[in-house]
């Protein structure tokens, strides 16, 4: 026997400030579509729209987004202290990533490390390691 679910739809998040379409209109718009979609918003809606993404963990990184077209100061209105770390995280630039020497590349007079050995724990891991 199956139970049957009900198909109202999605409900409202009563702490949202804009309505489930244009929240909707957000979440799928492009890096480029995006800032066309901000600026129709309101300064204040938008660093309220900014704060209530980014305290969402599935949407924390649109809420930065959304976080980089709003003023500091409306972020600072709507957030208190929180707005102005947002404002300061939305801002940052990636950290570039380390390239890995390779077993090819020269290593200016350096022996090459040796592979780390890896042990997959548990007892009958015990005393064996793994390349």
């Amino acid at each position: 026997m199956s139970q049957a679910h009900p198909t109202t739809g999605a409900t409202v998040d009563p702490e949202c400030p804009v309505s489930l379409e244009l929240l909707g209109e957000v979440y799928r718009a492009d890096d480029y579509d995006l800032p066309y979609i901000l600026e129709a918003i309101a300064p204040l809606t938008r660093a309220k729209l900014a704060t209530y993404l980014y305290g969402k963990s599935h949407m924390h990184q649109l809420g930065l987004k959304v976080a980089r077209a709003c003023e500091r100061d409306d972020l600072i209105r709507v957030a208190g202290e929180i707005g102005s770390v947002i404002h300061g995280q939305s801002h940052l630039k990636a950290a570039p990533v380390a390239a890995e020497p390779t077993a090819a590349a020269p290593t200016r007079g350096r022996a090459a490390p040796a592979p780390k050995k890896i042990s997959l724990g548990g007892s009958a891991a015990k005393g064996r390691s793994f390349d």
